[in-house]
Order: structure tokens, then sequence, then C-alpha cells
């Protein structure tokens, strides 16, 4: 099932849709917007698989980290820096 959608566009998203639409050689706007969308999904929803966040929650998990056993325990640290 297709979900059809009336969306506004400023002039400058409608001349980048049109960039993309031509230097991909697709048919229409629709597809350009498709396409942009998948690309930036691909970049946004896959990041847990990629190599990068699997080093950078690496490094995370190396950090100096101290657990508080109470809220009264953190404020003393926090207090005390």
């Amino acid at each position: 099932m297709m979900v059809q959608a009336i969306i506004r566009l400023g002039e400058r998203e409608d001349r980048l849709i049109t960039i993309v639409r031509g230097k991909y050689g697709l048919k229409n706007k629709s597809d350009a917007v498709n396409f942009i969308i998948s690309q930036y999904g691909d970049t946004l929803l896959e990041a847990s698989l990629r190599p990068e966040y699997k080093e950078e929650l690496k490094k995370i998990e190396k950090g100096k980290f101290k657990a508080f056993t109470s809220i009264d325990e953190l404020r003393k640290e926090i207090e005390n820096v």
C-alpha cells in the first residue's frame, strides 16, 4: 500500500529535489523524495549496524563512571567538585 501526501516545500528544497532527480535519473519528484528518505534513513536508523557505532560504544563503556546508591551521595560528589 502506498501512502499519498501533500507537502509544502520552499523554493530551495524544491530545487534540491529537482537536482537529486536529475543527478540520479529518477522519473519524478516523488521518486527523488523517496530516494532522499531512503538515503537518510540508512544513515539514521541503521547506525547501530555500522562499525563506527560499535567503536563509539566501546569508548563510552571504557569511560570513568561512578555508581551512586542515592541522590544524597550524588549531591555530595557534585558539591565537592
